[in-house]
């Protein structure tokens, strides 16, 4: 069972801690002990099991028993991303954040080097790895799909902030990208953290706990749309951003962020994968990405590409 944040105790091995909610259902518990011996490390890896939104002095305890404890190495955060950052920043306890973090207001990764504790934002690059590997090639180039995210957190973000960033270096810009959000507080974080990169039409919408309020969302957008459940629901939280009287657009490029759990979200895809001629995606490739980043960070490792394909299939064998 994952320590709480009360339970944490001094590693008696090198240690790399995975920071979320429920950690013990990750495949990931299983997986990092056959990652470890293809990349030669000798860590174990332990989860820290934290509430939604839990409170700002327990993500600074987290934190500084990380700091502090000479043989915990680093770690990544899920979920709890934006909230670590705001409990901690200004407190002393980081020495280091880096551009994405700076930018984005979130930790998705804390490390040690030479001294200095640090915090990263490692999404950008591991969303913006997944999308790319999900979408035909050129996919924006004529500038006519439309991106919906259900969800503002720290992925949402990063994955705007991508689509931004790499549309303004290829020209390849979604029309108008919509974001929901059941709470108004994260939509205008995310229009804030953005604002010095917007180059497409930003619509954010606050639809609050009914559903029926993303089905009509869902029901603006044109054939081809994307279309991305980055809320949650489905793994940390019971249910679906959309009703199952949802109808997606025609063509939809369709990712559920989430690879484990109820993925209710993901059920409803594939019940109008035919008659909608859907392409469905879910977040196995993204969790490859996302934890190959952070470890890559932790263990100040550099890998090739085919070091990397070669995690890429211990993960497949494992998940069958």
């Amino acid at each position: 069972m994952a320590p709480t944040v009360e339970g944490l105790r001094p590693a008696e091995r090198p240690t790399f801690y995975f920071i979320g909610v429920t950690t013990g259902q990750s495949a990931i518990m299983k997986l990092f002990p056959r990652w470890a011996e293809r990349l030669g490390l000798s860590a174990e890896i332990i989860g820290i099991d934290m509430k939604i939104h839990d409170r700002p002095e327990n993500y600074r305890r987290v934190a500084e028993f990380l700091k502090n404890d000479p043989l915990s190495l680093g770690g990544l955060v899920t979920t709890h991303k934006i909230d670590l950052y705001q409990a901690c920043r200004g407190r002393g306890i980081f020495d280091f954040f880096d551009d994405y973090a700076t930018r984005l207001e979130e930790i998705s990764c804390i490390s040690k080097l030479e001294g200095r504790f640090e915090g990263h934002a490692k999404d950008p690059i591991s969303s913006g790895a997944a999308l790319e590997s999900f979408l035909p090639r050129g996919y924006f180039a004529a500038k006519d799909k439309e991106v919906f995210i259900m969800g503002a957190g720290g992925s949402s973000v990063s994955t705007c902030f991508f689509l931004m960033k790499r549309g303004a270096e290829t020209g390849h810009l979604p029309r108008r990208i919509v974001v929901s959000n059941r709470s108004q507080a994260r939509l205008d974080n995310l229009k804030k953290l953005l604002a010095p990169v917007i180059n497409v039409d930003l619509e954010t919408h606050w639809v609050g706990e009914d559903p029926a309020n993303n089905d009509r969302l869902l029901a603006s957008l044109s054939p081809g749309a994307v279309v991305i459940n980055a809320t949650g629901k489905g793994k940390d939280t019971p249910g679906s951003p959309l009703s199952d009287q949802a109808v997606f657009p025609e063509g939809a490029m369709v990712w559920e962020f989430n690879y484990r759990g109820e993925l209710d979200f993901l059920r409803q895809a594939r019940r109008q994968e035919g008659s909608r001629g859907l392409t469905i995606e879910d977040g196995w490739l993204y969790f490859i990405h996302g934890w190959t980043q952070v470890i890559f960070q932790v263990f100040h490792l550099t890998v090739e590409e085919e070091g990397f394909q070669d995690l890429v299939r211990i993960a497949d064998s494992m998940r069958g």
